[in-house]
């Protein structure tokens, strides 16, 4: 089992390495007072942009798992994000900035933690600079480190 590493504290004394594995830990958005449905508007693809312009929240909805035919009940934006908008051509481009980079990988994976050497495979960056960029105390758009429970 994995848990978010729990402070800033303890996120100076941790060090993470090219291993360690990172997500988006959404509580940070939640104590952070930071909206995180504006955010994950910015990475909606044209097409889902124009459709979620005027909608001030997202509901969730029934999805349904093509393995187990198990339904369960999903953000709508993030499910929209994940299957349809990561999959477009231009989502994650030479152009999009680091941070912004690895959150897209992140949305489109489910949120499943990543080494930088992972990330660095997924969006064609040097996995050494995705470690500084994620491990220099101060915590981008929720990106933390996850360590064993």
């Amino acid at each position: 089992m994995t848990r978010p590493v729990a402070s800033i504290q303890v996120l100076r004394a941790f060090k993470p390495t090219l291993d360690t594995p990172f997500h988006i830990d959404y509580g940070w958005w939640e104590r952070s007072g930071l909206n995180l449905r504006v955010y994950l508007q910015s990475h909606l693809c044209p097409e889902h942009r124009k459709l979620f312009a005027d909608l001030q929240e997202v509901e969730e909805i029934d999805w349904v798992d093509e393995e187990t035919a198990e339904v369960t009940r999903v953000d709508g934006l993030r499910h929209v994000l994940r299957t349809h908008c990561s999959k477009q051509p231009g989502y994650i481009t030479p152009h999009t900035t680091l941070v912004d980079a690895i959150f897209r990988v992140f949305l489109a994976n489910d949120n499943k933690p990543l080494t930088p050497v992972e990330l660095g495979q997924r969006i064609g960056r040097d996995p050494m600079m995705i470690l500084r960029a994620l491990s220099r105390g101060r915590v981008y758009k929720g990106l933390r480190p996850v360590v064993d429970a």
